[in-house]
């Protein structure tokens, strides 16, 4: 009988659809599993796919390469660890979310997925078949339960395992951020280990997909709750971890205890990692962005050159009659402190043409929004060409504060492929900013010390598309509105309930309103990273025709 047992956890970062480069990416950790002696590598949930995959999981073509892959991957790690590998798998007429146990050459074990998450970012129910309860496999003559991701937060998958002889609990993950998730799933796995009284190893993946980014974060836990190792968040790593035999069933040996940064520190790294891999994994290098010299374009601006690199960011500044000399003065100190390529071009030629063609068509009426609205859907006719011609990718820079009531422009400055700032409150990008200035990390490729200058964050924010025009002109201070929205969005909390708290109904009715008819626009508007548990595509799903309003 074995009293030691060595697992090699492989926290690493697929790409959705790249099945040769998962694959190699899960035979690199193997090897390395192979070289520190292991008994067991384990990698996470739908690895050799990528995760999240929607629909693209139902094609059988894209299902019979990804078994193909795990097959060739069962014979090259004959010689050596049992790999674990997640990935589809299909069975009279059914398609399962599986997790294959690879062992001397072959497949000999496939666990299912049975509970099945239908909310928020996840429509599994839709896409898999639930697979039955079972009982474990052995690895060197340890006997190893899995269940997958959403099986861990129920009592019945655990408390099977247990009750068929389970020794030890190795759980894949494709569970990705949203703020203080963290606690969230350690909450739960507690609970796992103190009703099963076994060992338990949370392995989860890191890297962004689309609008989500997994945080990694994979850690051990021995019976009663104590935490025996902790992965750090968001990096790529393989650890081996040691287990023990003892007359009280299987312990984990302390290992690596990465710290935790905080929340603020978790949410810029998240925008940061879901830039850099939608860039990278979409093929693209560079990005460009037009710098106002207001605040929300200066963080898109330090994101992205933290995530790419100063050399890989162009700053565009597009003057009208309207713009301030401090906003150009800002707009090029963001760009010099950074260390980006900053162009300037004006609009003023470019809106005049317009203004004369649409002239007779517009004659007899007052000047207003239609005409601010040329000036930002201009500039995003120009930062596309600029896109285009040089190959580089758009960013959009509204927060969701302006993304919720709909203070953008469509096919302005909402024009674009990727927003790092979509799910970042206003009252937020403030304290972002700040925390930047004051903070600089080895995963950070733009310069440390204060990038934005202090004047931007604290002057009163502006669209700058008519004479002394402020933010507040249209909307409440940022710091009720986003009250607010956190009530409306958030918290789903009803319009009488945010009036107790203290908010003028008149101010709520208003906000609700410019929440719901901004829906459309919504719709068109870039993916960007999500932050939250309501954050604006997959979290939360509106219809565009709705006239409903709340009556309290």
């Amino acid at each position: 009988m074995n009293d030691r047992f060595r697992l090699t956890i492989a926290q690493m970062n697929p790409t959705v659809g790249d099945i040769v480069g998962n694959a190699a990416k899960a035979r690199d950790a193997w090897e390395q599993g192979r070289a520190a002696g292991a008994d067991m590598v384990a990698l996470s949930e739908m690895f050799i796919t990528g995760y999240n995959m929607q629909d693209l999981v139902m094609k059988p073509a894209f299902i019979a390469d990804a078994v193909a892959a795990i097959d060739k991957l069962a014979v090259d790690c004959a010689d050596g660890p049992t790999l674990a590998i997640g990935g589809p798998y299909t069975q009279d007429g059914a398609l399962y979310n599986a997790y294959y146990i690879l062992k001397g050459g072959k497949i000999v074990r496939r666990v299912l997925k049975h509970h099945l998450p239908n909310e928020t970012v996840f429509d599994e129910v839709r896409l898999f078949d639930a697979g039955p309860l079972a009982g474990p496999y052995d690895v060197s003559g340890v006997r190893v339960g899995s269940p997958i991701c959403e099986d861990a937060w129920y009592v019945d998958v655990a408390e099977t395992l247990q009750e068929t002889g389970a020794e030890l609990l190795i759980i894949p993950n494709g569970s990705p951020y949203y703020r203080k998730k963290m606690d969230v799933r350690v909450g739960h796995m507690v609970s796992r280990v103190v009703e099963t009284g076994l060992p338990l190893v949370y392995v989860n993946m890191v890297g962004g997909q689309d609008d989500q980014v997994f945080d990694g974060g994979s850690f051990v836990l021995n019976p009663g709750g104590e935490l025996a190792v902790q992965l750090p968040v968001f990096d790529e790593c393989v650890a081996h971890v040691d287990f023990k035999r003892t007359a009280d069933g299987w312990r984990a040996e302390k290992g690596q205890m990465a710290s935790l940064p905080d929340e603020w520190e978790q949410d810029y790294r998240a925008m940061v990692q879901a830039l850099r891999d939608y860039i990278r994994k979409t093929g693209f290098s560079d990005v460009l962005l037009g710098l106002s010299g207001g605040i929300d374009s200066a963080i898109v601006a330090v994101i992205a050159a933290d995530a790419l690199g100063p050399d890989n960011v162009r700053c565009v500044m597009l003057p009208s009659e309207y713009t301030s000399q401090a906003s150009l003065d800002d707009a090029k100190e963001i760009a010099e402190n950074l260390g980006c390529r900053y162009d300037f071009v004006p609009i003023g030629e470019a809106r005049q043409a317009v203004t004369s063609t649409l002239a007779p068509l517009f004659e007899g009426t007052k000047p207003g929004l239609t005409e601010e609205n040329i000036q930002s859907r201009l500039r995003g006719l120009l930062l596309m060409a600029m896109s285009n011609k040089f190959g580089e990718m758009l960013l959009t820079t509204g927060n969701k504060s302006e993304v919720a009531v709909g203070y953008a422009t469509i096919y302005g400055d909402m024009a674009g492929g990727y927003n790092p700032v979509k799910d970042l409150y206003k009252t937020r990008v403030f304290e972002t900013c700040r925390w930047r200035n004051a903070n600089h990390r080895p995963w950070m490729l733009g310069p440390e010390g204060v990038v934005i200058p202090p004047n931007v964050i604290d002057k009163p924010p502006s669209a700058e598309l008519r004479d002394d025009q402020k933010d507040e002109d249209s909307l409440p201070p940022y710091d009720v509105l986003d009250a607010i929205l956190e009530g409306l969005i958030d918290r789903e909390e009803s319009v009488s309930e945010i009036v107790a708290q203290g908010f003028e109904r008149e101010s709520v009715k208003k906000i609700e309103h410019l929440v719901y008819i901004s829906e459309y626009k919504r719709h068109q508007a870039a993916p960007g990273v999500r932050l939250t548990l309501r954050s604006f595509w997959l979290d939360r799903r509106y219809p565009i025709v709705n006239r409903w309003r709340d009556p309290g």
